[in-house]
């Protein structure tokens, strides 16, 4: 064993994440080739393949592909550990089986997908010779698969760097309309894309969380207030809420009076407040739904025109085409997203081994 060199049955390791002694012991078998030596491990099973999971996989690429009626789409992020194996051929044709066996099956679930068939046997084994063949950890870690609803469309945005897909659902009424909204989904997935808002709706955040969103949100307005003093510049408003789901009927009603009053105090006449009153609640509740703005697609303002929100944009369509549009489905996937990673030092990991 002397005669085969550390970085050689390293390069083994990474190739088939066998385990040490295994790749030393292969080696030696037939005399240092490596091509012949993951021709020998292979040979004892792709379970070695397999252990290939252990290893972080936070590259790879996010797919889309939407029907030509625009009433169905998929997405997928499938990972790689390298951004380099990412662009390997074998690897594109994988996404590639992996979107048909979605389609071909009815997939939701990632659990779904490895049992499903593929070639006459399960796409899980089908993955696993592709991990021994390409010689990384490859993961399928997210599925989106849209069906659309009757008077319902579907349209997605990929980035050109296929890190980020994003999915859109739009409900209409006018089936004239069809081809604008799914003009008005593409655009609206592209902002998505660039803008990264989390859920849809206000509707889909906790209270618990907005709460502590508002605190730290109000935290950073005042730090931020205190630069803008020493600099002699405008400062923000300070809100006392986060989100669209803290301004009930009530709060809008208390601060509609508040603003009254204070007319009042200074003596403008009755006569006008509707033509004042509007545009200060306006400013209460843009400052009051930060959260929002931040975090929320209808809640974002439109990268195409910042001065309406998506909600904004998706209520003057809908004006201006004689419709009723609703986005009702909107995923975002981000390649690694989550995903930690770590160190691996070769070094003490032979050493542990070595005990």
């Amino acid at each position: 064993m002397s005669g085969i060199s550390a970085q050689l049955v390293k390069k083994l390791r990474d190739l088939t994440d066998a385990g040490m002694m295994d790749c030393k012991k292969a080696l030696v078998e037939v005399a240092g080739d490596l091509q012949k030596a993951i021709d020998f491990l292979r040979e004892k099973g792709l379970s070695k393949a397999a252990k290939k999971a252990d290893r972080i996989a936070a590259e790879g690429v996010v797919a889309l592909e939407v029907a030509p009626d625009f009433k169905s789409a998929m997405m997928v992020e499938i990972n790689s550990e390298t951004d380099f194996v990412a662009k390997n051929e074998g690897f594109k044709e994988l996404v590639k089986k992996t979107l048909e066996t979605i389609k071909a099956h009815n997939i939701h679930t990632t659990e779904e997908l490895l049992k499903s068939p593929l070639d006459n046997k399960p796409f899980e084994e089908y993955l696993h010779s592709q991990i021994a063949v390409i010689g990384e950890n490859i993961l399928v870690r997210k599925i989106a698969h849209l069906k659309a609803p009757s008077s319902h469309i579907i349209n997605g945005y990929a980035h050109s760097n296929a890190r980020v897909g994003v999915l859109i659902a739009i409900k209409y009424d006018n089936e004239k309309n069809a081809p604008k909204v799914v003009e008005l989904a593409r655009n609206i997935a592209m902002h998505a894309a660039a803008m990264k808002p989390q859920v849809l709706d206000s509707k889909d955040f906790s209270l618990d969380f907005v709460k502590k969103e508002t605190l730290a949100l109000i935290a950073e307005i005042e730090k931020d207030n205190e630069e803008a003093k020493r600099l002699g510049k405008p400062l923000k408003n300070i809100p006392t809420f986060g989100s669209r789901i803290e301004l009930s009927d009530e709060v809008l009603a208390h601060q509609k009076k508040a603003f009254e009053d204070e007319l009042k105090a200074q003596g403008k006449p009755e006569k006008i407040w509707d033509k004042i009153v509007p545009g200060k609640m306006e400013r209460f509740i843009a400052d009051n739904t930060l959260i929002d703005q931040r975090l929320t697609l209808l809640g974002q303002f439109y990268v195409m025109d910042d001065k309406k929100t998506i909600a904004q944009v998706v209520a003057d369509c809908s004006k201006e085409w004689d419709d009723d549009l609703t986005i009702t489905e909107y995923v975002r996937f981000e390649l690694g997203e989550g995903i930690e990673k770590k160190a691996e030092n070769f070094a003490e990991e032979v050493a542990l081994q070595m005990k």
